[in-house]
């Protein structure tokens, strides 16, 4: 009986572990853009887009990965031209949420200068994985002006 308990506890410790350290690399990853709906008028939303790149972050008011990214993304912004950083509470835009797949706060949508989502960032956000996600805008852009030319 006690060691049936304690390889039970063993067996869940090692679970846990695993999950966090899952949830761990997760956070701010990189990831390639969900296929959003065409046409999204980012002006309509209140969104003016950078010329190069623009990084759209949906936060919540109680988030405080949220303050965060949004620290990140502003230092970064300010020292690289053609990129700003623009930040919505998800509240006052569900509409856009919901039609983007926004799940979780904060999450940052990497748009290009067309307003395309070209990467996406959940969780909290590092300079490096930020400027990561920026050196993916020229290559996504020339894929999709590639696409059209076939």
């Amino acid at each position: 009986m006690l060691l049936g308990q304690v390889v039970a506890l063993v067996v869940l410790v090692l679970g846990t572990a695993a999950l966090g350290v899952w949830w761990s690399a997760r956070q701010g990853a990189v990831r390639a853009p969900r296929q959003a709906p065409a046409g999204i008028d980012w002006a309509s939303a209140g969104i003016a887009l950078a010329d190069r790149v623009t990084f759209v972050q949906f936060s919540a008011e109680v988030c405080a990965a949220c303050r965060s990214t949004s620290r990140v993304l502003g230092g970064l912004t300010g020292s690289t031209s053609g990129v700003e950083h623009r930040e919505l509470l998800v509240d006052d835009h569900l509409d856009l949420v919901r039609s983007l797949g926004v799940l979780r706060t904060p999450t940052v949508l990497v748009v290009d200068g067309g307003g395309r989502e070209v990467a996406r960032m959940s969780g909290v956000v590092s300079d490096t994985q930020a400027r990561q996600a920026l050196n993916r805008v020229p290559t996504a852009a020339a894929e999709a002006d590639g696409e059209g030319q076939s």
